[in-house]
């Protein structure tokens, strides 16, 4: 891999290419914080894309598509004097050993990730985050808010005893969900869907997996084997509204099995 100082060089070019393309690209020049903000949601998606596929091209290109967001950021906070790119280097550095205290102090972890992750909570509070969830963003999807609110709650030992007793808490919830379509209340059924989804990130979490991960997962494995059963079906000169349900299982049986292939 590459030397540091070649590191640095690389980086510094990048914030001199900014700093030009402030001054004389038409675009750049105009953009504000609020204009290019969707577009930074839109490059961490395209990363977290790559990452599923294990595609490590693409993941350095858009880690290099952040990288830029973070320096087009820094750089219009210089140009108010809020901040610059070696405030927002020194702020995660500062962040990063004072929530370390077992590698930059001398506080004995006994090499226990999950006795990190405590600390980790109770120092983001001595640091003024007073609420144990206040750091968990409003606009984050809700299943990931889910499990980061279930994270912080474990951090802090509000969990279960056993992992396996979140499974009377899923069948329960799921019980109280079929008693409310029973009853048709949609306002009711619409919060027992909400309890049933917690419950089950909260199993998924405790089992070490990922929720958003494991969902995307399925919705990937789902539109592929749809898209089989469409090419299947076109090449039959056939239409899916015009096949029975049982003709479409067939076809979704083979995409299946061409999956085990």
């Amino acid at each position: 891999m590459h030397k540091r100082t070649e590191k640095l060089e690389a980086l510094g070019k990048l914030l001199d290419i900014m700093d030009e393309l402030r001054i004389k690209c038409p675009w750049d020049r105009e953009q504000t914080f609020e204009s290019i903000r969707n577009n930074t949601i839109e490059e961490t998606y395209e990363l977290a894309d790559a990452i599923l596929k294990s595609d490590m091209q693409h993941i350095k290109k858009e880690l290099g598509d952040l990288l830029l967001h973070i320096v087009f950021y820094s750089k219009m906070g210089s140009e108010t004097g809020a901040f610059d790119i070696k405030d927002v280097a020194d702020a995660i550095s500062e962040k990063l050993i004072f929530r370390h205290p077992h590698v930059f102090g001398d506080t004995d972890v006994k090499n226990n990730p999950e006795i990190v992750k405590k600390n980790w909570e109770e120092l983001k509070i001595k640091e003024g985050n007073h609420s144990v969830l206040g750091g968990v963003p409003e606009s984050l999807p809700a299943l990931i808010k889910a499990n980061r609110i279930q994270e912080k709650a474990r951090a802090v030992g509000f969990d279960w005893d056993e992992r396996s007793q979140v499974w009377d808490k899923v069948e329960e919830e799921l019980q109280e969900l079929k008693t409310e379509i029973n009853r048709m209340d949609k306002a009711k059924i619409m919060q027992e869907f909400g309890d049933l989804f917690f419950s089950l990130v909260n199993a998924a979490r405790l089992y070490d997996v990922d929720p958003e991960t494991a969902l995307e997962k399925t919705n990937r494995k789902f539109i592929s084997r749809f898209n089989y059963l469409e090419s299947k079906t076109l090449k039959q000169n056939r239409k899916l509204k015009d096949m029975t349900l049982e003709e479409m299982n067939e076809i979704w049986d083979q995409a299946k099995n061409a999956e085990l292939k």
